[in-house]
């Protein structure tokens, strides 16, 4: 099956915090997108994997992603290296995207950037056909996306082009609080986590209002890319 974007997060709900707007606005044109959890994000302070499996699926279909799957790498431990590389690489030449979206760069998480330069190096090395691989049985074609963009998270990355999302921050806000979980619940009994705090979850909402202000919209999201970008004309460009 053949994806026009494939989105990629350490942790289940890495995708939606960071770029579940923008995804949401690439299905309703029309776009086949899918995303790929490297972890199951098991070590959690709330919830637990059952749980998190749950709300993944739930907030998967709010955004009508094509598919989801997840690699089962160890949360927090996961490294860039041959082993795990080569489980991206599968995924990329399964899915054959033209565009891949993957962690920041630099992020308070440590499997945020881990996660970002494994996703980055594999896309490189998916296009090289020396590099064999095989799923289900069947030989793969070597394939390499046209670009590859990271989403910004929970430091404030100065982007290098946002997204505008102003009709989708509803979509976005619905499928974040599908990690029920995970999130602000005055009612909860779990322990407190830098992200289950009513500023966070608020946050979410006015840095995308933030990066509307500043781009003439009402909201949007933030990526850095990893080559100079370019357009077809100045009227591309809002």
């Amino acid at each position: 099956m053949k994806l026009n974007i494939l989105a990629f997060g350490a942790h289940p709900d890495d995708v939606e915090l960071g770029c579940g707007g923008t995804l949401a606005k690439e299905i309703s044109l029309g776009k086949k997108v899918g995303i790929i959890d490297l972890t199951r994000g098991e070590l959690g302070t709330r919830g637990s994997v059952e749980i998190r499996n749950a709300e993944s699926e739930k907030a998967s279909k709010i955004l009508g992603v094509t598919v989801r799957e997840n690699l089962d790498m160890r949360d927090g431990f996961f490294v860039n290296d041959e082993a795990h590389q080569m489980k991206i690489i599968q995924m990329i030449r399964k899915y054959q995207p033209e565009i891949v979206l993957c962690n920041a760069v630099d992020d308070r998480h440590i499997d945020h950037g881990k996660g970002s330069k494994l996703v980055s190096d594999a896309c490189f090395l998916s296009g090289l056909r020396m590099i064999e691989t095989n799923l289900n049985g069947e030989n793969q074609v070597a394939w390499r996306p046209k670009v590859v963009y990271h989403y910004i998270q929970w430091k404030n990355l100065e982007p290098d082009f946002v997204v505008d999302i102003s009709e989708f921050i509803d979509v976005k806000t619905e499928a974040i609080l599908a990690y029920s979980s995970q999130f602000y619940d005055p009612n909860s009994k779990e322990p407190e986590s830098p992200i289950s705090s009513k500023n966070f979850l608020d946050s979410v909402k006015y840095r995308a209002q933030d990066l509307g202000r500043i781009t003439g919209t009402s909201y949007a999201e933030g990526f850095t890319a990893e080559r100079y970008l370019a357009v077809n004309s100045l009227e591309n460009l809002i």
